[in-house]
């Protein structure tokens, strides 16, 4: 690259900021900055770092509570207390753009980022998630872009030894030239070795330690902070590529440098590379920095300083050390065969300063780029689509003429459909500590040395948000909790990944705000805080937006043993805790069997749903609980074939009576998604105390059959071997790939 003579109107468009910001920058820094000035406010001030469009919105989400260690904002990642002097440090983030361009390379480096995050704090990381959407699996293009995108997962989890032990995937056609991939990682940290990133300690070096840069990545917070075109095949050199192996060597020497003490702030070079981690380390302790970009090893020759400032090259790391112990800290990288050399220094007066071999190239003041950046507060206007949408009746659908032919639909409907194919290709028993493998209703990880475990899920319904952003946004938080009090877990807290269109169009924000809303009503009343997460904006491609995603990534405290979802024993009976109402608006049913997008997503009522928490959690805390499922996408029927056949080895059958349930419509009982619902199983012995507590917490339950044979019957409606709904529903996804 070569820097050009002058800055003009038409480069400041290119790094995608406006007259207004270009003005806002000159007032800053008193005079026009120079072409590297430039880059380095264009990636920090985009929409991926600074939230400038976001910010004020993100203040609705409640932040605090009593087992909160590091708060969302104040560093890499949250962290909440599990107890036994250990925090359990989380975060989920996007990289959806790389993704859309490079699949692969795109997916393995949003693996790569997130577990930097993590393990920059001082934790170990012990898991990892991913949530995924997609087009039709049919569609050549949209097979390409799967196989990549689980491929990229794979490849850098299983090779780095981190197991990756669930997700969820959702396939619509609002995703088909932008598909989301967020990965959430998770790690284990002691209280007094939570590692901070405010340089501290004027005079003390500054390290550069880690892979070599080159010019990948190379403005690529830029690149997703903009919508995606037909041209956007052209920033594929925007895209970082990722090496699973270097950051293995990364990973076990940073945590052997924080056991040492020397260290005093740790940075990842993200997003904004270098400029990020010198710049934010900076803000954050009210101090300066000055590094040599001379010194930076690098993998390419003739590299301008605006490419050194602004490349993404993975696997890199800013750490700045006492000074005196130089000498300890690069043996210790010496002996991970990994580069550590001194960059730089952290001094006063709050600028950072970037030298070329000794030349100044840049010296901007170090919170004018993180929390400086200009905050806008969007207009917002309903969406006129909703005023159709709004309108749908029931009764306007009718009813089929089979409803064991809709269930068949509905399990082989990819959405729905086993993961199998996807989670196979994991390793989700590294490291040995997986107690609940990926298939249940949320993961669970064990803890060493302690009692514990960790369950883990993400959830987001994007038809529901799209149908209602605000009661999507309090269903997501509350199908997540539901989901880990299923496994027997007391939720915690969440990390969020805002998946959203262009927030400059009214009709986006709008979506964007009334999600957050909701999100943040049900955070409240199930306190459970956000610890952090990103926002990802601009999912856009000529066809439109897509659908508003809100992905909750939430975990809980099991403290002893997990429950999972599938039945177990011949004779246990099933329950089903909550009530069916007739809600059909945004269903699986309705988007498979009818090819409609429409009606209103069901109604949730947090106190109805907090009241069905404490009766599970209730239950088996006394171990009177086999098994728990909650009813998400298809509805009832869905939710017990499933626990039929989600266990490969041994499904099972039941029969059905739900003729206690009132109902006009048999659609909608067998296949309406009311919240606040879970199918459970429970020996017979078990099952007035079951209804006890139900009835101490006024949580309506159903006595609703028995697990019995080989075959499903639900009243007169259904009756099918559970080896053929099994094979259809473990088989689909393959098949939608490579039949």
């Amino acid at each position: 690259m070569k820097e050009p003579d002058k800055i003009t109107p038409e480069l400041v468009r290119d790094h995608n900021l406006t007259p207004a910001e270009y003005n806002r920058i000159k007032r800053l820094l008193g005079r026009a900055p120079n072409f590297t000035e430039l880059g380095i406010f264009s990636v920090m001030w985009s929409e991926h770092c600074s939230y400038k469009n976001s910010k004020p919105i993100l203040k609705l989400f409640p932040t605090e509570g009593p087992n909160i260690l590091v708060k969302a904002g104040e560093e890499n990642a949250g962290i909440v207390d599990i107890g036994n002097g250990l925090g359990v440090c989380f975060k989920i983030e996007s990289h959806n753009h790389p993704s859309a361009v490079e699949p692969f390379q795109g997916a393995a480096t949003g693996v790569g980022g997130i577990i930097r995050d993590i393990f920059t704090m001082g934790a170990r990381p012990i898991l990892l998630m991913d949530s995924l959407r997609f087009g039709n699996p049919k569609k050549q293009n949209v097979k390409r872009l799967i196989s990549g995108v689980v491929g990229g997962i794979s490849f850098y989890g299983n090779c780095i030894g981190i197991p990756t032990v669930g997700g969820e995937i959702y396939f619509d056609e609002t995703y088909e030239g932008n598909p989301l991939v967020n990965a959430l990682c998770l790690g284990i940290v002691r209280h007094d070795e939570i590692i901070r990133a405010k340089a501290k300690g004027i005079g003390n070096p500054v390290f550069y330690v880690g892979a070599t840069t080159g010019r990948d990545g190379l403005g690529g917070a830029s690149f997703a902070s903009r919508e995606l075109t037909e041209e956007s095949e052209e920033d594929r050199p925007a895209v970082q590529v990722g090496d699973p192996f270097m950051e293995k060597l990364l990973l076990e020497a940073c945590l052997e440098l924080f056991k040492t003490g020397y260290s005093i702030a740790v940075q990842d070079m993200g997003a904004a590379g270098l400029t990020c981690s010198t710049c934010e380390t900076a803000s954050r302790g009210n101090t300066g920095i000055e590094i040599d970009i001379a010194k930076v090893p690098k993998r390419e020759t003739g590299m301008i300083p605006y490419e050194v400032m602004l490349s993404e090259s993975q696997e890199r790391m800013l750490v700045i050390v006492k000074k005196g112990k130089e000498e300890e800290v690069k043996k210790i990288f010496d002996k991970w065969d990994l580069n550590a050399v001194v960059i730089g220094k952290v001094t006063d007066g709050r600028l950072m300063r970037v030298k070329d071999n000794g030349r100044v190239v840049a010296e901007i003041p170090a919170k004018s780029l993180s929390e400086d950046a200009p905050v806008y507060h969007r207009k917002v206007r309903k969406p006129d689509y909703l005023k159709k949408t709004e309108k749908f009746k029931l009764s306007d659908v009718q009813e089929p003429k089979s409803y064991e032919t809709v269930l068949k639909r509905l399990l082989v409907s990819p959405t729905i459909a086993s993961k199998r194919w996807v989670y196979e290709q994991y390793d989700h028993m590294v490291q040995t500590n997986t107690l609940v493998l990926p298939g249940s209703d949320s993961a669970v990880i064990r803890i060493r040395g302690t009692d514990k475990a960790i369950a883990v899920t993400t959830d987001c319904n994007a038809t529901y948000c799209y149908l209602d952003p605000y009661e999507g946004g309090k269903i997501a938080v509350a199908e997540a909790a539901r989901n880990l009090v299923s496994s027997g877990a007391r939720p915690l807290a969440i990390t969020n990944c805002l998946n959203f269109g262009n927030p400059m169009k009214p009709e986006i924000f709008y979506q964007f705000k009334k999600c957050v809303q909701g999100m943040s009503e049900a955070c409240r009343r199930f306190n459970t805080p956000v610890t952090g997460g990103n926002v990802s904006f601009y999912n856009e491609n000529p066809k439109g937006a897509i659908d508003p995603t809100p992905v909750v990534g939430m975990i809980g405290l099991i403290e002893g043993l997990p429950v999972t979802s599938n039945f177990k024993n011949e004779g246990d009976v099933i329950v089903l805790l909550g009530d069916t109402r007739e809600e059909i608006g945004g269903s699986e049913y309705l988007k498979v069997v009818h090819n409609l997008k429409t009606g209103k997503p069901p109604r949730l009522s947090l106190d109805t749903e907090l009241a069905l928490h404490k009766v599970i959690l209730s239950c088996i805390k006394r171990r009177l609980i086999k098994s728990a499922h909650d009813c998400s996408e298809g509805g009832l029927a869905v939710t017990i074939a499933e626990s039929c056949i989600s266990n490969y080895e041994m499904p099972i059958g039941a029969i059905i009576n739900l003729s206690k349930i009132q109902f006009n419509r048999v659609d909608s009982l067998l296949f309406g998604e009311s919240q606040s619902r879970i199918v459970i199983t429970c020996p017979e012995k078990d099952v007035h105390e079951v209804m006890g507590i139900a009835a101490a917490h006024k949580s309506p339950l159903y006595v609703i059959g028995e697990v019995q044979g080989k075959r499903l019957r639900i009243n007169g409606w259904v009756n099918s071997s559970v080896e053929e709904l099994k094979d259809i529903w473990w088989n689909s996804i393959e098949d939608n790939l490579f039949g």
